[in-house]
């Protein structure tokens, strides 16, 4: 395929936002529209300089790294673990925990409660406060784009449903993804530490949400074209 790089014209802002693990939805409208019109040259591109970039037919573009036998970093447990957290915490309220989670919202005055609840599981998370809670994981869901945050209200976002995937995907039985207001009790992942050799809920796609901070963005796109350079030799 030829690439025209002129027509992507949104190259630099994009690589940037994937590159740290962003997940680029319709609320970046002009980001997403470049993704949307050229979603074959940006995956052509990408995959010459050593990327994988994932379309979700439910709205949402993302990186995924060649990191399938992996295990999912800390800050996707985390957010694996609070995912769990919430739909059974929705489901004891008689919520929709699928309704809340797809385009819904949960306000900053819950997480209170919600700590206080599961204040053992979050533990798990080396989440002992609300601070930490908001710091640890709402943050890290709306720098991650699972989330977006206005008036003290955290509106869920498309990417949501990577998270959702994984937690119907361990349950023992899979009709319970058709009737979450069930009283059966979800099963909640532990986390692991980073030196383990477990896996924590491995599927196909791993959630490795490992940020690039250890090479700057110049640097990796550097390294990927002499690596393709040295290919084509």
């Amino acid at each position: 395929m030829h690439l025209d790089l002129s027509e992507l014209s949104q190259l630099a802002p994009i690589f940037r936002e994937l590159f740290k693990g962003y997940h680029v939805s319709r609320r970046d409208p002009e980001l997403y529209a470049q993704l949307s019109n050229f979603q074959d040259q940006y995956r052509t591109l990408f995959k010459a300089l050593g990327f994988e970039l994932v379309c979700d037919t439910r709205g949402f573009y993302y990186f995924v790294p060649d990191l399938a036998a992996a295990a999912v970093n800390k800050t996707a447990q985390r957010l694996a673990l609070f995912t769990f957290i919430l739909v059974e915490h929705l489901a004891d309220q008689g919520r929709d925990p699928i309704a809340v989670l797809d385009g819904g919202s949960l306000g900053r005055d819950e997480l209170p409660s919600l700590l206080e609840k599961y204040r053992d599981l979050f533990i798990q998370a080396e989440v002992q406060t609300v601070e930490e809670l908001e710091e640890k994981i709402m943050r890290r869901m709306t720098q991650l784009g699972f989330a977006g945050e206005e008036n003290g209200v955290y509106r869920f976002l498309p990417p949501m449903h990577r998270f959702l995937d994984v937690c119907l995907s361990v349950q023992q039985d899979r009709n319970l993804a058709a009737s979450l207001h069930s009283v059966l009790p979800l099963p909640v992942p532990l986390l692991i530490d980073d030196d383990s050799d477990e896996k924590l809920l491995q599927t196909d796609d791993p959630l490795d949400l490992t940020d690039f901070e250890e090479e700057s963005e110049e640097d990796a796109m550097a390294r990927a074209i002499a690596e393709e350079q040295e290919t084509d030799a």
